[in-house]
């Protein structure tokens, strides 16, 4: 089907192709002017955080994610790869390349971060439990009131 060739008018981007563009991960069927459907894109999804998170804490994971691809299907027969960033690289000069550049630096600060749990957010509704210890002084003025 090709690539989606965009023609600039004056107030609009027309879309030249048969295939027009949804959301990140899906795409529409156009085919001269009949809805054909959906076409979900798995070329372009990465992998997500916790699944890298995981990567880089504990290497059987990563070498379990590793064995389920073929290195003939990977850039660069599946040698050069970016752990925080998931991604597969044709030559080492790219990856070194791609660990200086912006992209990469952002993926790792986002990976610093504390990974979003159940209990965090619980607590910060106020639904978690404090075991902490309550001073007598505080027991005594409820009581007081």
């Amino acid at each position: 089907m090709g690539a989606v060739r965009r023609t600039k008018t004056k107030r609009r981007t027309r879309y030249a192709s048969r295939v027009s563009l949804l959301p990140a991960s899906q795409i529409c069927l156009v085919w001269g002017g009949f809805f054909l459907g959906y076409v979900k894109l798995t070329k372009i999804f990465s992998r997500d955080y916790d699944q890298v998170r995981a990567d880089v804490e504990n290497p059987k994971h990563l070498s379990q994610y590793k064995a389920t691809k073929d290195p003939e299907d990977l850039p660069g027969l599946g040698r050069h790869y970016c752990v925080e960033c998931a991604k597969w690289f044709e030559s080492d000069y790219n990856l070194v390349a791609h660990r200086k550049g912006k992209n990469h630096k952002r993926r790792l600060r986002l990976l610093k971060e504390e990974p979003h749990s159940q209990k965090i957010a619980e607590a910060a509704v106020g639904l978690g439990t404090d075991n902490g210890v309550r001073s007598q002084g505080v027991d005594e003025m409820a009581m007081d009131n």
